[in-house]
């Protein structure tokens, strides 16, 4: 185990606490045991105003592995999200958060999430990781923004 993952991961914790985007949220799991797992975290990322996202809190987990920061978490949209880059399973599909390709140990949690929000408006139709979703988004935009908005009101937080 690379003994940086828990310091990184409770100073990630600190830094948000202290700031975070507004809407957002992201906290350590509780262990069955009711003590915080710092391996796994709770979500919330707020669909961005004036899209069809707008008013949605979509909720994700993320996974940390034992060598995070040299490897990234795996974030993963609970329920799975109707998106071109969004697994069929809810794991999201983004280059900053694969190895081989953008990812950096400097990336923080904060620029995960909001680059994490940013996608969701505006998918990478070169990296597809849902058919449904990419042929709908590729082929009728109108239908496409009417799931999408019916999605964000599914998940209005309570």
């Amino acid at each position: 185990m690379s003994g940086i993952c828990r310091p990184r991961l409770t100073e990630e914790r600190k830094q948000w606490r202290k700031d975070h985007p507004f809407g957002f949220y992201a906290k350590p799991a509780k262990a069955a045991d009711g003590s915080m797992n710092l391996m796994e975290w709770e979500v919330g990322i707020p669909g961005k105003q004036d899209t069809p996202w707008e008013g949605g809190l979509f909720k994700l987990v993320m996974n940390f592995p034992e060598d995070y920061p040299s490897k990234p978490p795996k974030c993963k949209f609970t329920p799975p999200l109707f998106h071109p880059n969004v697994y069929p399973s809810g794991t999201v599909c983004l280059s900053i958060l694969d190895e081989e390709k953008s990812w950096k140990p400097a990336i923080t949690i904060k620029q995960i999430l909001l680059g994490i929000q940013d996608l969701m408006n505006d998918p990478n139709v070169n990296d597809p990781a849902q058919s449904d979703a990419y042929t709908m988004f590729k082929n009728d935009k109108v239908a496409y923004e009417k799931r999408i908005k019916q999605q964000a009101r599914e998940n209005i937080p309570k």
